[in-house]
């Protein structure tokens, strides 16, 4: 996946992978993070944001499932919890 240098508050790369509709996001701690099925509309309003942190902490970091992935992908990747699951079981 293409990944688009960005230093927008914590975010330091974002990619899409249209095929998959999954979207990737590389945090400032090192951390890469994958979102599946994010459509390509939201894809396109995230990429083309004036504030891309602000549009990803409100639309895309608690509104999809994600796994941590490493930048080369070469291992399995672990889940990580999305907050609101414990309200909704």
């Amino acid at each position: 996946m293409d990944m688009i240098n960005t230093h927008a508050g914590k975010l330091r790369a974002i990619g899409y992978d249209a095929g998959k509709r999954a979207l990737r996001v590389r945090l400032e701690d090192g951390s890469t993070l994958e979102y599946a099925n994010v459509s390509e509309s939201v894809w396109r309003s995230f990429k083309s944001a004036s504030a891309q942190w602000s549009y990803y902490r409100d639309n895309i970091e608690e509104a999809y499932r994600c796994q941590r992935v490493s930048p080369s992908v070469t291992s399995a990747p672990t889940l990580v919890r999305n907050p609101l699951d414990d309200l909704f079981q």
